[in-house]
């Protein structure tokens, strides 16, 4: 994870650069000193974490965190301070932490953990940057890596899980904050509805199933497990599967 100090005070920075390396995976890219750079240094630098310090000369940090939340993709946000008098207004700005100097190594390292965590902010900010139009597009997710894009043609399929979509894709998972019906409606042409809870990219599947109990599930390529079809879509399922196969039937 990258990180970026911003603090006006050098010894202060040069501490808490210290404390941050001494974690694995993570690594300081920048530190700011003038609270009136800071906006655009970190927009520049792109860290995956801000250590910003709220009292700083001619810029509260507050409002520099305000600002950040507006990003193209905002880092999540740690405030520094010595004065606890903040603590209220910055915990209501939904930051990642809140600590007073001189700050524990312990509680830098849990608001580090906590900045892992996508903020409502950057799932935001993920979703505007979506780019689900064809099937050159592409879905983006926050991971303790980073920022990791995957492209349409690699999902199999996603899948609702209380708020939030799962993806399921040749390398892996990932979480997303767009609803299955804005995903259907964008991807009308390659992913077909067969639950409420799913949506299946027709060039991943193999087949289709019956289970012991009647229920019918598509079989997916390169995954080792099936997506359940409902009763009231099997018949539009099959149809749309057929039409597949022989498609590709023809194509080879």
């Amino acid at each position: 994870m990258n990180v970026v100090i911003v603090d006006d005070e050098p010894l202060a920075r040069e501490r808490l650069r210290r404390m941050v390396e001494t974690f694995p995976g993570y690594s300081v890219i920048g530190e700011i000193g003038n609270a009136r750079d800071a906006l655009a240094e970190v927009g520049d630098l792109k860290p995956d974490a801000v250590l910003l310090d709220v009292h700083m000369p001619g810029v509260d940090g507050l409002e520099i965190a305000g600002e950040l939340s507006r990003n193209e993709l905002p880092p999540a946000v740690i405030f520094v301070t010595a004065h606890s008098e903040h603590a209220l207004s910055a915990h209501n700005s939904a930051c990642a932490g809140y600590l007073l100097k001189p700050v524990r190594r312990d509680d830098l390292a849990a608001a580090l953990m906590r900045a892992r965590q996508p903020s409502r902010a950057q799932f935001a900010a993920l979703a505007d940057q979506v780019d689900i139009g064809t099937a050159s597009g592409y879905v983006s997710a926050r991971t303790r890596e980073g920022i990791e894009r995957v492209a349409i043609r690699d999902i199999m399929y996603f899948w609702a899980d209380h708020k939030y979509t799962s993806v399921f894709h040749l390398h892996g998972e990932l979480l997303i904050e767009q609803s299955l019906a804005q995903l259907e409606q964008s991807l009308a042409e390659t992913f077909v509805r067969v639950h409420r809870k799913a949506l299946v990219a027709r060039a991943h599947v193999t087949g289709l199933k019956y289970n012991d109990d009647g229920s019918a599930a598509l079989t997916i390529a390169h995954h080792h497990h099936t997506v359940p079809v409902s009763r009231r879509r099997l018949a539009d399922v099959r149809a749309l599967l057929a039409d597949e196969l022989t498609n590709r039937d023809s194509v080879q």
